[in-house]
């Protein structure tokens, strides 16, 4: 049997920590979804096919696309996705205790509704401080991103299509 995960995020943009825990969660698992939700609570930056774009060109580049689907989900909830590919558990990388606390409600609720279990992955310490807001701010701001996101990311942001 072939076993098969969803990482799903905002990813607005991908970072360095996002592509960290895509390739633990394809060393764990057989097949990888990358799933970029939106997420009500935030405004994004990126339109969602551009995010998916910079995560596929990301992947590629890292040599880690192999066995790794990446898509979109905008309706109904996220184990709704899980179950109709087949999913058996998400993959949430963890940087905090903030991460903990907010991600354990949901990992209990989505194990209630349709029995997917959730995995959390610690981070490399390299990446544990960022995120995709502090990214922004810091591009907001005109300040140079290029070590914490992927290079497709960073040559992104420096182009004349996201001015």
């Amino acid at each position: 049997m072939t076993s098969l995960a969803v990482v799903p995020g905002s990813f607005d943009p991908v970072t360095l920590g996002h592509l960290d825990v895509i390739e633990r969660a394809r060393n764990l698992f057989d097949d990888v979804h990358v799933v970029v939700v939106h997420n009500p609570g935030k405004s994004a930056m990126l339109p969602v096919a551009r995010r998916v774009e910079l995560i596929e060109q990301s992947l590629a580049d890292a040599g880690i696309a192999d066995r790794v689907t990446v898509t979109s989900w905008s309706v109904g909830l996220l184990v709704d996705y899980c179950q109709e590919v087949g999913a058996t558990a998400l993959v949430k990388g963890i940087r905090s205790e903030v991460d903990v606390t907010y991600e354990t409600p949901m990992a209990i609720v989505n194990r209630d509704l349709a029995g997917i279990e959730t995995v959390f992955v610690l981070p490399n310490p390299a990446h544990a401080h960022v995120s995709s807001s502090l990214v922004r701010q810091v591009a907001s701001l005109g300040g140079d991103v290029s070590t914490y996101v992927p290079a497709a990311v960073s040559r992104f942001m420096n182009s004349s299509d996201f001015s």
